[in-house]
């Protein structure tokens, strides 16, 4: 039984879309996902109104579809439990600044080009892990975005040369395709799988983080980026009920959108929240809307998931001491409180494989390198180097659950803390860095003890069924984001961002308190009452797409 507060969403939707005609005209159909309680049942719902469902979604009981005016309102009068939520489609937004001024940090050493680059492998310790046979071998990626390029034989093939594409699924024109007839006119998705496994260089150093891993391609979003949650849910929806027969582990989400809601009420939250509890790893970008408080998106802001942000390398590769999180990366905390991102992955100026004829090259063409090689910035790109991490950790330990993931790759991630300062000091607030930087090496080789750190406290099952909801300890106090009650440490953290600071090693809190205790992301609440959504939580506004453009960083 879903929680029935959400009825408060279909009358605020009736109202727009029936009654504000009064001042503009009303549009003569409406795009919008219904839900209830039983899939078979809404769709007889919609049915019995004269109107066809466009998208089955049965993993979040719904269907969308199309309906005028008359039919909503007859809809809502004769089913009233119904829930409405707008699917409007929005297209990528380019970003405004320019292209060259790599952001607005001053390099002091590095030397960034237009077309250069860094391979992720680089940045995260992986060199050893491969020598050692860990690839992410037998391990499958699902990731839904914009397509992929077959033609690209780094991506097409693993670094054995077998075949890795185990399957293309079409979302948005409801398909199962030959892989060899799948394409990504717009380039996106191709970038973002070669940074998670192409396999490139010879002697064991790998251009991708899992070369090993197989991966499967929903195409989520058009050529130009746009997308609707129809879509996606119906993407997602794909890879849930695939997962067994494709061997699905881990699912790449690399687009964000703002909340319009607290995190249980959104419908695409719902559908991620349903792939977790179907023991998929799910990896989210935090999104590119930072470095303002409370920017992270839909579906990072879910608190289950694993939810990245991005570093960059200032350029200077072997050279860790002046890394630095990038100014576009989202932060936290949620409306709800939680902590996010949960970790932070390289995602400035990584170098990967895009076909040289697609849309971001061409609105872009001087960061294109020699073939099809091109540099890219976004949390996009950090939350493919963390999937690529998850390959690996899977491939070490097949057993690992998406808790027991998610639980390790907080605990041995790298904490950025004042090189100046003393202990009381981090580098960056915690609602920047999370836990701090991915280290793959440290991920994989973490005392096999340390799985139960993530997530306790959250009971998923009542939380889909609307039993319960949870907030997290983040609290707004004199104007700066908190955590309360744990002295001695300074948790709002503020940073300049000309202001370079150390990765240190894993850092342990004081009084003994460190990362594999989750003593931070594990004392929950249950959710009573809080911030109040006034306009945006109108579903009339719903938007969805792959990460805008942002500078190279």
């Amino acid at each position: 039984m879903r929680l029935k507060h959400r009825l408060t969403v279909t009358v605020l939707l009736i109202l727009f879309i029936v009654v504000g005609g009064v001042t503009s005209p009303a549009p003569s159909t409406s795009h919008v996902i219904v839900q209830g309680d039983d899939a078979t049942a809404v769709r007889h719902a919609v049915e019995s109104v004269g109107a066809s469902p466009t998208h089955d979604l049965a993993i979040i009981d719904a269907v969308a579809v199309e309906l005028t005016p008359g039919q909503l309102r007859a809809l809502l009068n004769t089913h009233p439990t119904l829930r409405v939520y707008d699917n409007a489609a929005v297209h990528i937004a380019d970003d405004d600044d320019d292209d060259d001024d790599h952001g607005s940090r001053h390099y002091p050493e590095g030397t960034p080009s237009n077309s250069s680059g860094t391979f992720a492998p680089d940045l995260i310790d992986t060199k050893k892990l491969h020598q050692h046979g860990i690839t992410g071998e037998g391990v499958t990626i699902a990731f839904i975005d914009t397509g992929i390029e077959p033609a690209i034989n780094e991506i097409t093939f693993d670094h054995d040369w077998d075949q890795r594409i185990a399957a293309y699924y079409d979302a948005i024109a409801d398909d199962v395709r030959n892989p060899w007839l799948a394409d990504d006119d717009n380039g996106h998705g191709t970038h973002v799988v070669s940074v998670a496994v192409s396999r490139a260089r010879s002697d064991h150093l790998f251009e991708g983080v899992a070369p090993g891993a197989e991966v499967v391609i929903v195409r989520g979003f058009g050529d130009d980026g746009s997308g609707s949650y129809a879509d996606i849910i119906r993407g997602i929806n794909w890879v849930v009920t695939h997962r067994n027969s494709h061997s699905i582990d881990v699912l790449n989400l690399s687009f964000s959108t703002p909340p319009q809601s607290y995190y249980w009420d959104d419908p695409l939250n719902q559908a991620v929240m349903e792939a977790w509890r179907a023991g998929i790893t799910v990896v989210v970008s935090a999104g590119n809307t930072g470095p303002d408080p409370m920017t992270v998106g839909v579906p990072g802001n879910v608190p289950y998931v694993i939810t990245v942000g991005a570093t960059t390398d200032n350029y200077t590769v072997y050279k860790a001491s002046d890394d630095v999180v990038a100014s576009f990366s989202a932060t936290g905390p949620t409306v709800e409180g939680f902590v996010k991102p949960d970790i932070v992955a390289p995602g400035g100026h990584l170098r990967g494989l895009i076909p040289s004829a697609s849309a971001i090259v061409q609105e872009h063409p001087q960061y294109a390198g020699s073939g099809d090689y091109y540099t890219m910035s976004g949390t996009s790109q950090s939350a493919a180097v963390v999937s690529g991490v998850v390959a690996l950790m899977l491939d070490a330990d097949p057993t690992l659950t998406p808790d027991a993931i998610k639980c390790r790759l907080m605990a041995s991630a790298h904490t950025a803390v004042d090189k100046n300062g003393s202990n009381a000091a981090l580098a960056f607030s915690i609602f920047q860095q999370g836990a701090g930087t991915v280290n793959a090496y440290d991920a994989v080789y973490l005392n096999a003890a340390v799985r139960d750190c993530a997530n306790n406290g959250l009971n998923i099952d009542k939380d889909l069924a609307g039993i319960e909801h949870y907030g997290g300890r983040a609290k707004l106090v004199n104007g700066e984001y908190t955590i309360p009650d744990l002295e001695g440490y300074d948790w709002s953290g503020s940073y300049l961002w000309n202001d370079l600071k150390t990765w240190s090693g894993r850092y342990i809190w004081t009084e003994g308190l460190d990362w594999s205790d989750g003593d931070m992301w594990t004392d929950r609440y249950v959710w009573t009452e809080g911030y109040v959504w006034t306009e945006a939580y109108i579903w009339t506004e719903a938007q969805i797409a792959i990460n805008g453009w942002v500078p190279q960083e």
